[in-house]
């Protein structure tokens, strides 16, 4: 059989979301993936339906894990919750950065607080600017989200291909990461600003989330495998 695993610097750059509300059904994703995908994203569906133990089954796959949960509280609540999500062992963790510079603040210091009480390295704190789902947020959001996480001291941001270069501009050392991902001529389900594979890390994205574009495709395997060719 020939070895189709990707090379490290190619899964590196992929997330695969796992949208799904069943552990077992997202661990037989996850192994089945495992040679094209880095990083598992695990979304509120998912966490809601397994809590902290898919952190530790996509682990025990190989994975880094992506805890995409958008926090988004009082302060005291998102550094508490933080706090916890930080000594769990996951790589990412999302904020959304609606909720202001004190509730980013909050989230990254519990984050910083949970892994160093675990002997851990610290995930990487994510600001969530405009969904990808949104077509008609005012031009003035993204700039003004982006500069809440630099003064909050988040790691990075998730944002959609299109803005990617604007980010960029505002803060050239924040991590970008950018889900809608889906291929050319493919649906686009609920993504009102996609973009192919190549689209996003052409723009400058480090880290590309998808979901649907293999995970529902009639063999997902074969669509992982076209993935690591349009990136590679």
């Amino acid at each position: 059989m020939v070895d189709t695993t990707a090379p490290n610097e190619i899964r590196s750059k992929l997330a695969l979301a796992l949208d799904v509300d069943d552990l077992v059904a997202a661990s037989r994703l996850g192994k089945s993936l495992a040679p094209y995908f880095g990083v598992a994203k695990i979304g509120l569906e998912l966490y809601t339906a397994a809590g902290p133990d898919a952190i530790g089954t996509l682990m025990n796959l190989g994975y880094e894990v992506f805890l995409d949960l958008k926090l988004h509280d009082i302060p005291t609540t998102v550094e508490k919750s933080a706090r916890v999500l930080g000594a769990l062992g996951v790589s990412y963790v999302t904020f959304h950065a609606h909720g202001g510079v004190k509730m980013l603040e909050a989230g990254v210091a519990g984050l910083n607080d949970g892994a160093s009480n675990a002997g851990l390295d610290t995930p990487s704190s994510l600001a969530i600017t405009v969904l990808t789902s949104d077509a008609d947020a005012p031009e003035h959001i993204l700039p003004k989200r982006v500069g809440l996480a630099v003064e909050a001291g988040c790691t990075g941001i998730v944002c959609a291909a299109s803005d990617l270069k604007d980010v960029y501009a505002y803060a050239p050392r924040l991590e970008r990461v950018t889900p809608g991902i889906r291929f050319a001529g493919g649906p686009v389900h609920d993504q009102a600003r996609s973009a192919s594979p190549r689209e996003a890390l052409d723009g400058g994205s480090d880290l590309l989330v998808v979901g649907r574009a293999v995970t529902e495709a009639d063999d997902p395997v074969a669509a992982a495998v076209r993935l690591v060719g349009e990136v590679s």
